[in-house]
């Protein structure tokens, strides 16, 4: 505890936070609230003088009725919906794997690390790379014709070449190479806290199971599940978390048309929205939405928290 009469001297260590605080995050938030709820709210505007200060909820009511709202937040549930479930299962098993390979763990968890180090738009970039269809290609002679790395891949073994990201590809196959890309890109901070639960996981369970011969997929679902089921459930938090503000992935991949040439857009998120109408200068519909989507985000986390506390074992 710090005496009454040097209290001072804390408060003094701790302005320069507090101030970068109040300024970068306690002031954006509140002009955020503020923006959302003035109807009509223009920077360029308010900067020449032309204000509005009338307050309403006009803003919320026009961005949720707006075609790209829906479209947006569609495409921002099915990613999650499908992104999370699977990359948490992946990391799980994969986490399992690595810690019952003691030779090379070390080695392993820095290459399933790397993806978690690594910049997203250039790892979206070659993303967009393999999926995409190269066209003819001058190899000496003749000329050949490569549809994407992994296109090629599935000719070779006797299939049909695929549009996933060009004009004219279809939606299902746009979503596909998201969800691959996400649930890749989240896998090594997954893995990397699954693993550090498993490691702290009392090893006499498992010699238990060992005398009694339990079956390997029984002790996974008997004991290591219940036993890391905190830090399960905080993966699936922060994965519902950051797939609700998703879009530095889409742009890496589409860039800023998030979607094929001929459907710009078809993918955008909720983020991407937001930065629409940004840059539109429609920054009390961006405030209007950016709540709608903390809204979203504070109930499904607390669901999560909910389910959480019920399947949970500390």
């Amino acid at each position: 505890m710090v005496d009454s009469k040097q209290q001072w001297k804390a408060w003094l260590y701790l302005s320069p936070a507090i101030v970068l605080l109040l300024v970068f995050t306690v002031w954006p938030i509140i002009n955020t609230v503020v923006m959302a709820f003035t109807e009509g709210y223009s920077g360029l505007l308010n900067a020449g003088g032309e204000a509005t200060f009338k307050l309403g909820f006009n803003n919320f009511a026009r961005v949720i009725g707006q075609p790209t709202f829906q479209q947006s937040l569609k495409n921002t549930i099915l990613l999650c919906v499908l992104t999370v479930p699977i990359s948490t299962i992946l990391a799980l098993l994969i986490a399992v794997a690595l810690n019952s390979i003691k030779p090379l763990q070390k080695g392993l968890q820095t290459v399933f690390f790397l993806p978690y180090v690594t910049n997203s738009i250039a790892i979206g970039m070659v993303f967009s790379t393999m999926f995409n269809m190269i066209g003819n290609i001058a190899v000496r002679r003749p000329r050949i014709v490569s549809y994407g790395i992994v296109n090629d891949i599935i000719r070779f073994f006797g299939g049909d070449w695929v549009n996933w990201i060009n004009a004219g590809s279809e939606p299902w196959a746009n979503m596909f190479v998201m969800v691959v890309y996400i649930v890749w890109n989240a896998l090594p901070f997954k893995i990397l806290v699954l693993l550090g639960g498993l490691q702290s996981i009392n090893k006499q369970y498992y010699d238990a199971a060992k005398v009694d011969s339990t079956p390997r997929w029984r002790v996974l679902t008997k004991i290591t599940v219940p036993l890391l089921s905190p830090m399960l459930a905080y993966v699936v938090i922060t994965g519902f978390i950051g797939g609700f503000k998703e879009y530095t992935s889409i742009v890496g991949i589409f860039g800023e048309t998030m979607g094929p040439p001929d459907a710009a857009g078809r993918l955008n998120t909720m983020v991407g929205m937001i930065y629409d109408s940004l840059e539109l200068n429609k920054q009390g519909d961006a405030s209007a939405a950016a709540l709608i989507l903390f809204g979203i985000i504070l109930v499904v986390t607390m669901i999560n928290l909910w389910v959480s506390k019920k399947k949970t074992h500390y």
